[in-house]
């Protein structure tokens, strides 16, 4: 055999040995070598404060900002819109508090699901996906935060126009803005990490303190907004018809992402098979209250058209006099994003965590400190990664490549709760007698999955009814098929209602808003998933530990 025939050979079997390992799957079983090394996390997490875990991480700065500039757009009818984003995000939650209560022992969130249900390379890409929303999501919130807290300075005289723009007011621009020097956005990134490292009961206890503060703030500038309401200023509801309150659903989803920041929490919880469904629900119907009730009195105390964009809601309250609302709002704001921050570098430990247990990055990711019983390791890694990003960019000009991951994860999360149900995984009696079951159920949700895309891309460039209704009736279809031609059995714990429809609403939703995003949002989805995919065939594929 000639060197050329060798050298096809080898190529030959390195993919063969790639496509083998990529299909491999997770037994949770397994799982409990990690416990038995004494390698698991402390479970500290209350079933309240799973809820304050789930608010901290999707209430931000956002609900004083996007509740009003939404409403220019929509007018009152951005109450609409938050109820109709808020029903897709409960279906969402749904699906994640099934399998929350059904791997109630491991971290990993949709990672860990998708490596059960489906395979090791689609679970890396997930968490990759994740990962970028997540890291520069924390740097832009970083940044966010020390320009709030610079402007909280500047209302005392003697800080007043004297903090230099490289302190934390926008960053100091460089190399035509690619560089900006920002250095408090760091130092509260090392502050928040610090607390972290601490361990889960001194960053929850923080948590708490602050969502609580960030909670009460929401409660009274609802209730003094209340007083000011004029009913007249809600007439008309919809001024700019029904496409545009849809418009602002799409826009106003991603103010309730956050809530599968409890689902991260699994190991740490103390009985995370009744609590973690109830506070990944439960924290997502009181955010839905909240930014509801923030719609209803910022619509109603000052006419839509005349809502300010930088801070619509502390305008409207300074214009009814009421300046020390504006204060409140500003002080609210802090603990929103500090929350917000704090609870995303948490999930972002938790699930490099989960990697470097199970080897698809180094080992050192998966190392728990004996007595914080923290990934230490890990939370130093997201730190130091988001206060580089912090401190050196603009990342702010990145935030339309964001919501990626959070929409893949979603989609995904929803097909691995129909796949798990499956009852058998062999070979398909009607119809179809070349594909399992298995097989089939993944060909009619990845129908469902570019039916929604389509269906977005219609609704995007406002095509005609007739080109939107063809890929709605195919993705019906296919949750048709997934419906009467598939057997599921009941998971144990909580049980996701309606399975396979319901799974299939969400990822029609999700992909829907996916087309909705920039056109860089899918070239980053591209890139990066060509990247993973090489990281994974030279690294993961020979260091997993399945």
């Amino acid at each position: 055999m000639g060197d050329q025939e060798k050298s096809k050979v080898s190529s030959s079997s390195w993919f063969s040995n790639l496509c083998s390992a990529a299909r491999r799957t997770k037994n949770i079983s397994s799982s409990s070598s990690v416990s038995e090394r004494g390698e698991t996390l402390v479970r500290h997490l209350s079933l309240f404060q799973l809820i304050l875990l789930g608010i901290g991480a999707s209430i931000g700065a956002g609900i004083f900002v996007v509740t009003g500039t939404v409403a220019r757009d929509a007018g009152p009818g951005v109450t609409i819109s938050f109820v109709l984003s808020g029903t897709a995000c409960v279906l969402n939650a749904l699906c994640y508090a099934e399998l929350a209560s059904r791997f109630p022992a491991v971290v990993g969130g949709a990672y860990l699901y998708t490596y059960t249900a489906f395979n090791e390379l689609t679970a890396f890409l997930v968490f990759t996906q994740l990962m970028l929303d997540y890291h520069i999501g924390a740097a832009s919130i970083a940044r966010s935060l020390a320009n709030y807290l610079v402007t909280i300075l500047e209302h005392i005289p003697v800080f007043k126009d004297k903090i230099p723009s490289w302190i934390g007011h926008g960053g100091q621009h460089f190399l035509g803005g690619v560089l900006s020097i920002n250095i408090l956005a760091p130092i509260l990134l090392a502050f928040l990490t610090i607390i972290l490292c601490q361990g889960v009961g001194t960053s929850s206890a923080v948590n708490s303190v602050m969502t609580g503060i960030k909670i009460v703030i929401v409660i009274i500038v609802i209730a003094v907004g209340a007083f000011e309401v004029d009913v007249s200023n809600w007439s008309p509801f919809a001024p700019n018809g029904v496409q545009a309150i849809v418009t602002g659903a799409t826009v106003v989803f991603f103010a309730y992402v956050g809530f599968d920041a409890v689902a991260n929490s699994a190991e740490e919880a103390k009985k995370p098979q009744r609590d973690l469904p109830i506070g990944i629900i439960g924290s997502l119907l009181i955010c839905a209250i909240l930014y509801i009730g923030v719609c209803l009195v910022i619509t109603g105390m000052v006419p839509y058209k005349f809502l300010g964009e930088a801070a619509p809601l502390s305008e409207a309250f300074a214009s009814k006099g009421l300046k020390f609302v504006s204060i409140l709002i500003s002080i609210g704001a802090v603990a929103g994003l500090a929350t917000t921050l704090l609870v995303g570098l948490y999930v972002q430990s938790r699930l490099y965590l989960g990697l470097g247990r199970d080897g698809l990055l180094p080992s050192m990711f998966a190392k728990v400190h004996s007595t914080r019983h923290t990934p230490i390791h890990s939370q130093i890694w997201v730190g130091i990664v988001a206060g580089i990003l912090a401190g050196l960019f603009n990342v702010r000009i990145l935030s339309h490549i964001l919501s990626v991951g959070s929409l893949t994860g979603y989609s995904v999360v929803s097909a691995c709760v129909v796949m798990l149900r499956l009852k058998d995984k062999g070979t398909s009696q009607v119809f179809v007698r070349c594909l399992s079951n298995w097989q089939e159920g993944v060909i009619c949700l990845l129908t469902v999955a570019c039916a929604g895309f389509v269906t977005g891309l219609c609704y995007r460039f406002s095509l005609s009814l007739i080109l939107v209704l063809v890929p709605v009736v195919i993705a019906i279809l296919a949750a048709g098929a997934l419906h009467f031609r598939q057997a599921y059995a009941d998971p144990p714990g909580f049980s996701c209602p309606g399975v396979p429809i319901l799974p299939s609403v969400c990822i029609f939703f999700n992909i829907f808003l996916f087309a909705q995003l920039h056109q860089e949002a899918w070239y980053r989805f591209v890139i990066l998933s060509i990247i993973s995919v090489g990281v994974y065939a030279f690294y993961g594929q020979y260091q997993a530990r399945s």
